[in-house]
């Protein structure tokens, strides 16, 4: 009953050292007394002095019932505590994603695309305290997901992705600025972009440069991801008959010095993931460098327990006045 309890009021504990004191003093103050009963002459006299034996047991239970509300009045409680973490200093992440048909070149597996959803769905699961958005761009750019703390939104969105629905191209200039214009306004303490392109800026009305500016304006950190090996890599370039792909070799063009310099301007970090692996890697490393600052509170749930002993104290008050008035009835 009383396993991890704590006591509100403790100090009433001492109260339990005046029942030996009372217990002495019934003992001493109690004189002979000579009872006349009128008893049947069958009456059992073997029974009349176990009963008389038996007597004390009575006070025993009072003391007990005593002792018992003494203990509720000290206010028993068990403890139940759990704990939660909450951010204390928000970070608002927008990733900008390349979905050209590039995208479905096979150097990642299943291929660029499909290897960028399973990483980036992880990335989202370990950010609990933030917000996240989603911009996607190809020949021009669309906010898909505007900043939210309800991942399962931007993880579906990102399930979703395909490679036919924006044009074809690769404007990374317009993802950019997309992306900036979501975040420019946040009022987290932390602002974040993270960049991911397979190619070359080849459409689209805004300059990466000029974009990389309104970034640095608004001390929105960028990080740049370039996807895809270094060499060749089998690249989607028609459709057959059946609408089936047709896949050839093809050099990997990244620009990398363009993804060097949005990093570097912005205060952010370029990688190049080249395989699976390493783009895993890369969203693991841009998790440990964005650290939402937690801090957890501790809550208690508090259990009464005090009326346990008090529903005992009343069934040993009622056991002694049940055997006063019927066993022991003779004998008071």
């Amino acid at each position: 009953m009383l396993n991890n309890a704590v006591f509100l009021q403790p100090q009433l504990l001492w109260l339990l050292l005046l029942i030996p004191l009372l217990a002495a003093w019934f003992i001493f103050r109690k004189k002979p007394r000579t009872a006349v009963v009128t008893v049947p002459v069958m009456y059992d006299f073997g029974t009349k002095n176990l009963l008389s034996r038996l007597r004390p047991f009575l006070i025993v239970l009072r003391f007990a019932a005593l002792a018992l509300i003494i203990v509720a009045l000290a206010r028993p409680q068990s403890t139940k505590m759990s704990s939660q973490k909450r951010g204390t200093e928000g970070i608002d992440i927008v990733m900008a994603v390349d979905i050209s048909p590039s995208m479905l070149a096979r150097d990642l597996k299943p291929n660029r695309l499909e290897a960028l959803k399973i990483v980036a769905q992880q990335f989202i699961g370990g950010r609990h305290s933030d917000r996240i958005g989603l911009v996607i761009y190809a020949g021009e750019s669309f906010a898909q997901v505007p900043l939210t703390t309800d991942h399962k939104v931007v993880k579906n969105a990102l399930a979703d992705l395909r490679y036919d629905m924006l044009e074809s191209g690769t404007a990374i200039g317009m993802g950019l600025a997309t992306a900036v214009n979501r975040i420019k306004d946040s009022e987290a303490l932390s602002k974040v972009i993270i960049l991911l392109t397979d190619g070359e800026n080849n459409k689209g009305i805004i300059d990466p440069k000029t974009a990389t500016q309104l970034a640095k304006q608004y001390n929105i950190r960028v990080y740049t991801i370039g996807v895809g090996t270094k060499g060749f890599a089998e690249t989607p370039v028609a459709l057959d008959m059946q609408g089936n792909f047709i896949y050839q070799k093809m050099p990997v063009n990244i620009d990398e010095e363009l993804l060097e310099y949005i990093a570097a301007q912005t205060k952010g970090q370029y990688f190049r993931a080249t395989d699976n692996e390493s783009l895993a890697s890369i969203y693991g490393e841009i998790n440990k460098l964005e650290k939402t600052k937690l801090e957890e509170l501790n809550f208690y749930q508090y259990d009464e327990h005090f009326y346990n002993f008090v529903f005992l104290a009343l069934a040993f008050l009622l056991a002694e006045a049940l055997l006063r008035m019927t066993i022991f009835r003779s004998f008071i």
